[in-house]
């Protein structure tokens, strides 16, 4: 490459000579005129400073952590601006003495301005914070917060909205319990499988035969097992009125004990203690499908007139379901294992549908106290439909369309809140 620049001093002729007769060498110089000097300021070490002081944390402060057990205190502040984002996180100290004493307890990320540290009631906490940046240094400390004692709470305000709703439900329980114990008439919906009973039971008189009756094949600690105990007793009843017999194969010791009290009780109850025999209840097995196997035994040989399944069932639910129906006996079931619902409407002539079981004992004894609750049930599971429903309305429109008209009345304003609060709308 060939120039006409003397060596040794760049005249203002030679520059315009540079820029135009030799373009490429122009470039080049351009490029060392600009990158030489930042290479050089870089070596030389040259940083930015930031002033530790503006990120030192503020406004500290330091509560009993509220709607808690104790032992726990909240400790907030107010995070700096970090434009140079070189803060790494905060660590927060503690001390029972406010001059000195202070140890970490924690460090939390940066963009936290809130802490949580587990404590002992009845002792005077102080606390502070200071930033850390990404090098190691830190910020000053933070104004020492105001000496916070942690103490139990014993209301959680967060859950008044459940207190009302169970104050409203005993309101109900104890209304419906007074009106039946006055006599007066309440409305229970008529259920088929529970209406059957007595002519289920008047037939088996009829025929001389016996009723079987099984109370599932699970536990005590069943919810089906107890409702289907509770039923057990108007049936035994019954049956000592028509002078008739019931067998109670279980496959449970503890529920054979509870059902062999209560058949004896109900016998004692229709005037018949005479009639009650020890082998109406008895325990056969505990393994699943041997019981079966017996019940079914039983069924063909003594042939019952009716048979009643009400309890827990699993799979095997048809296979005794079908047995009774080729001996040709009314069969009533009732249970609330929804997947053993479909062979006992199949192969019974009336089944007792889920909470329908549940209703049974109040529905057959007609007891005030039981027929209260169950009315009360009623209207606060009506009651809990309707919310749900205005809550649904409430969620796919313009809830702040509702929400202005309601804030021209404070009381409406506060019915929604409150509903809003007990669904988490």
């Amino acid at each position: 490459m060939t120039s006409d620049l003397v060596l040794g001093k760049i005249t203002t002729d030679n520059m315009k000579m540079i820029f135009v007769k030799d373009r490429a060498f122009t470039a080049i110089f351009l490029i060392f005129l600009f990158l030489v000097p930042s290479f050089i300021f870089s070596q030389a070490g040259i940083e930015v400073v930031v002033d530790l002081e503006i990120l030192a944390p503020t406004e500290i402060n330091a509560f009993d952590t509220p709607n808690d057990a104790g032992e726990n205190i909240t400790v907030t502040w107010e995070t700096p601006e970090d434009p140079s984002g070189i803060i790494v996180g905060y660590e927060i100290f503690k001390s029972e003495n406010k001059e000195t004493g202070f140890t970490m307890v924690s460090f939390v990320g940066k963009g936290t301005g809130e802490f949580k540290n587990r404590t002992q009631d009845k002792v005077v906490y102080y606390y502070k914070v200071r930033a850390k940046t990404e090098d190691c240094k830190f910020s000053p400390f933070s104004e020492i917060s105001e000496g916070v004692v942690s103490r139990p709470q014993l209301f959680h305000t967060g859950r008044i909205n459940v207190l009302v709703a169970v104050v409203v439900f005993l309101c109900l329980l104890m209304f419906f319990v007074s009106t039946a114990r006055k006599g007066k008439s309440l409305f229970i919906r008529r259920i088929a499988g529970l209406d059957a009973l007595d002519e289920a039971v008047g037939r088996a008189t009829e025929m001389g035969k016996p009723i079987l009756y099984v109370p599932g094949l699970s536990s005590m600690s069943d919810v089906a097992t107890i409702a289907s105990i509770n039923i057990l007793g108007p049936v035994a009843k019954k049956v000592a009125e028509y002078e008739s017999m019931v067998l109670v194969p279980c496959a449970d010791p503890i529920v054979m004990t509870v059902a062999h009290q209560v058949v004896k009780e109900s016998f004692l109850e229709a005037g018949r203690p005479d009639a009650f025999n020890e082998d109406m209840v008895f325990f056969l097995t505990d393994s699943q499908f041997g019981f079966v196997a017996a019940v079914d035994g039983i069924m063909v040989r003594e042939k019952p007139a009716t048979n009643l399944f009400l309890g827990m069932f699993w799979a095997e639910s048809l296979i005794l379901a079908e047995t009774g129906n080729m001996t040709g006996a009314i069969q009533i079931a009732g249970t609330d294992a929804v997947s053993q619902l479909p062979f006992f409407v199949t192969a019974c002539d009336y089944t007792i549908i889920g909470e329908e079981l549940y209703a049974a004992s109040a529905y057959l004894s007609k007891i005030p106290v039981l027929v209260g609750s169950l009315k009360a049930q009623d209207i606060g599971k009506a009651f809990l439909i309707i919310v749900i429903f205005a809550m649904f309305i409430l969620s796919i429109v313009n809830t702040g369309f509702f929400l202005a008209i309601a804030t021209r009345n404070t009381f409406l304003s506060r019915i929604i809140e409150f509903f809003q609060g007990l669904f988490n709308v």
